[in-house]
């Protein structure tokens, strides 16, 4: 690798599914006659066309893994365009990362993992598994993100308002017109990123108040909390869509014991998808099961499906289902932005 350049490895940017594209509406059906992995593939997609069908319930869409730079964000597009989703919990490498990231007009790239890891770090070549990234365009993404910050009156925010102004910075700035945050900006889709500070947004954070050590903007994670919880107790019911594991699993989850804490009625959520590669026998969250969720008060067992599969597979197909159905054309949008923005709405007497 010694006589290559940084351009022989940013050659063919990654293209992302097209759901609009791709009826699997007969494909699960037959799946559905199938039996392992396949029918549980189609019981979950089924049971996320519920959701969208059950007129009271909300959907809250979880993002673990590095889904966006593979291919998903798209899909994901489409479902808030779409009214699809009406809240997202996720990594922070999904939306700061990759989706911002791409807004500003950079790619993701085709690679392998094939590769002298020490000679690509020598380049400022990053690598996901087989896609590649331009760690400069990825700098100057993080300093988008200080810039936003410094334009903001010094005090903590929530992660989901903080998203909203980079919302609100990419309506006049974004160099394309399929990013998820200018999507849920546009449709008052809260975006909640509970570890915020680990992903691209936390270094342009480290910038901004390594220099502005005075005043200076902070996240407060539990103001994200707060504030999910406020769209839980305005919800009838709710349903989770869930990639991966991890934090925005278990915070998502949260969501439905949190009432507990505040002396308020607390109730399950009524349907569960998760998609994911995880094992549940190490105990740890990613892997754990819906029916575990139960015994913690989280998830409902009537309306629930693991499905045990790599996302890039399983959630096209799923998510191409679900809109081909079309019963998403019936839902009423909730959009809880307007909701967690005015400070006079009126709130249980548990949380004023």
């Amino acid at each position: 690798m010694a006589n290559l350049k940084k351009s022989d490895f940013l050659k063919e940017p990654v293209e992302h599914f097209d759901i609009t594209k791709h009826n699997t509406v007969a494909l699960v059906e037959a799946m559905s006659k199938m039996a392992f992995s396949a029918r549980d593939l189609a019981r979950a997609s089924e049971i996320y066309d519920m959701m969208l069908s059950d007129k009271d319930c909300s959907i809250v869409l979880c993002l673990a893994g590095s889904l966006f730079s593979a291919g998903l964000k798209r899909v994901v597009f489409d479902l808030v365009n779409n009214n699809m989703v009406d809240a997202i919990v996720s990594t922070g490498a999904n939306i700061i990362d990759q989706d911002f990231f791409e807004a500003l007009g950079y790619k993701h790239y085709m690679g392998t993992k094939w590769v002298d890891d020490k000679a690509m770090r020598n380049l400022r070549v990053d690598r996901i598994y087989d896609t590649f990234i331009d760690e400069d365009e990825l700098g100057s993404t993080d300093a988008v993100t200080s810039e936003i910050a410094a334009t903001l009156k010094p005090r903590p925010y929530s992660s989901r308002e903080f998203i909203e102004e980079m919302g609100k910075y990419l309506v006049k700035n974004a160099k394309v017109k399929d990013s998820v945050i200018l999507a849920a900006y546009r449709r008052g889709v809260p975006i909640f990123v509970p570890a915020f500070s680990d992903c691209s947004a936390g270094f342009g954070l480290l910038h901004h108040q390594w220099h502005n050590p005075e005043e200076h903007v902070s996240i407060d994670s539990a103001k994200d909390f707060l504030e999910l919880v406020r769209c839980k107790l305005v919800a009838k019911e709710m349903g989770l869509l869930m990639l991966g594991g991890g934090v925005p699993k278990n915070f998502a989850q949260d969501c439905a014991v949190g009432p507990e804490m505040l002396g308020l009625e607390s109730k399950m959520h009524k349907y569960a998808v998760q998609v994911t590669v995880a094992d549940e026998r190490d105990g740890a969250l990613s892997g754990s099961t819906l029916r575990e969720a139960c015994s913690w008060g989280k998830v409902d067992t009537s309306f629930e499906q693991m499905v045990y599969s790599e996302a890039t597979l399983a959630f096209p197909i799923l998510a191409s289902y679900a809109y081909h159905k079309g019963n998403w054309r019936k839902r009423k949008a909730r959009q809880y932005n307007a909701l967690l923005n005015d400070e006079k709405a009126p709130l249980p007497v548990a949380l004023r």
